[in-house]
């Protein structure tokens, strides 16, 4: 059937309007419309008409918060264990296992067309966007037409900007559909334009390609970006293992991957002292907090999940996400702090515990962000604390105790769901 795409309809109505032209919106600054205009034939040229890009740019004015998100540079630097704290917590994983079964059909299905078993997928799902919580806010046009006219990597983004038009031209989603990040990733699990272009896939069938408000196509989709890079069904991430005593990891890591016999004749063993299985290729050695903290033997199936967002603390959390959504428990080995990670419901409840002392913290969402950790300094000052801005243990456990206990603080909800 030849279905007309939403955004050509669109298009068509508002150049059947009155051809005279309308004076642009004072807010637009003259060197974006000049940017915008430079760009039309290249546009062209990579496969967006005449009207899709006059009529996703008319009277487009600059996010130029987007440009300062770009710019930033952070200054909290987030220790693995609280990364990984917050990524990956009972509330999730609670989440994630009734998301294994109101969709047990369509993993299904996506496990038998690309070999991605239903866990690892779903654990990309949570990680990114909370299982469709936190989609994003900023419209992607918007955003990725401010990026290609101010700041860093503006070819970059302009490629990113005509695959977002191909996109809506082609009508896999609706034009106010299309929000994200500030950066342009969209949809469930937070594709990039241009690799929704290369591996987004129709999972139910209805001719379209819609990450947004289709939880089949998301999955079949990220299940596809895996077995692309590389995906074997079958075979484990990794797994968590004992290094014997006086154990050198000089040099080791991800991708400096060794035949296991060699890792078993070097003293290593899985975590509970069972011997390393067999039969499973090579494997790196990966230690993110030294060799003190959680030791991971990792395999090329953690390479296919860190190839998704390449940060190897990234690909972590989904690994173990996928994990204890089997059914495990968390890492044997204790992180090598003495003041631990906070979960969600944790960290939500320390921004109430701040709020009530008298601070301002903005949305209790468990995210803590610049106004929270100016209250934590103020209060780890307070405290004798070390003051660094960082949420722990330590610091809830103080709060907790100058509060009265019938505070159901732990027992609170976000206010409202993140965006990303």
């Amino acid at each position: 059937m030849n279905r007309r795409s939403p955004l050509l309809a669109a298009a068509a109505l508002a150049l059947s309007l009155p051809a005279f032209a309308q004076p642009a919106p004072a807010s637009i600054p003259p060197d974006f419309t000049q940017c915008l205009d430079g760009l039309r034939d290249e546009a062209r040229r990579n496969g967006v008409s005449e009207t899709t890009y006059r009529f996703l740019t008319r009277d487009l004015a600059p996010d130029m918060s987007v440009i300062d998100k770009l710019n930033v540079q952070p200054e909290f630097s987030m220790p693995i264990w609280d990364y990984l704290s917050g990524l990956v917590d009972d509330e999730r994983v609670q989440q994630g296992q009734a998301m294994l079964q109101q969709h047990a059909a369509v993993l299904e299905r996506v496990q038998q067309r690309f070999g991605v078993d239903p866990a690892t997928v779903v654990a990309v799902w949570g990680v990114e966007s909370n299982f469709g919580q936190s989609l994003g806010k900023y419209p992607l046009v918007q955003a990725l037409g401010t990026l290609s006219c101010y700041g860093r990597r503006q070819a970059f983004f302009q490629g990113e900007l005509y695959s977002a038009m191909r996109i809506l031209q082609a009508g896999h989603i609706a034009p106010e559909r299309l929000v994200g990040s500030w950066a342009g990733a969209f949809g469930h699990t937070q594709f990039m334009p241009t690799t929704f272009e290369r591996l987004a896939v129709d999972g139910d069938g209805d001719g379209r390609r819609d990450l947004m408000d289709n939880t089949a196509d998301a999955l079949a989709s990220t299940a596809n970006f895996l077995a692309r890079a590389g995906w074997q069904s079958g075979q484990p991430w990794g797994f968590e293992v004992q290094l014997p005593p006086g154990f050198s990891t000089d040099g080791e890591g991800r991708r400096s991957k060794r035949p296991v016999s060699e890792w078993v004749a070097r003293g290593l063993r899985k975590v509970d002292g069972s011997p390393l299985p067999t039969g499973l290729g090579s494997a790196g050695l990966m230690t993110l907090a030294g060799p003190t903290g959680p030791a991971f033997l990792v395999f090329r199936n953690f390479d296919a999940i860190y190839s998704y967002n390449a940060a190897e603390s990234y690909g972590l959390a989904i690994a173990h996400l996928s994990d204890r959504l089997r059914g495990a428990g968390p890492f044997a080995t204790p992180w090598p702090t003495d003041d631990p990670g906070l979960s969600r419901a944790e960290r939500r409840e320390l921004q109430i515990l701040l709020l009530l002392a008298g601070h301002e913290v903005g949305l209790v969402d468990g995210m803590l962000g610049d106004k929270s950790r100016t209250a934590i300094r103020t209060e780890q000052a307070r405290l004798g604390q070390e003051v660094n801005g960082r949420g722990g243990m330590k610091l809830l456990k103080a709060l907790r105790s100058e509060t009265p206990p019938s505070l159901p603080a732990a027992e609170i909800s976000p206010v409202s769901p993140p965006s990303r």
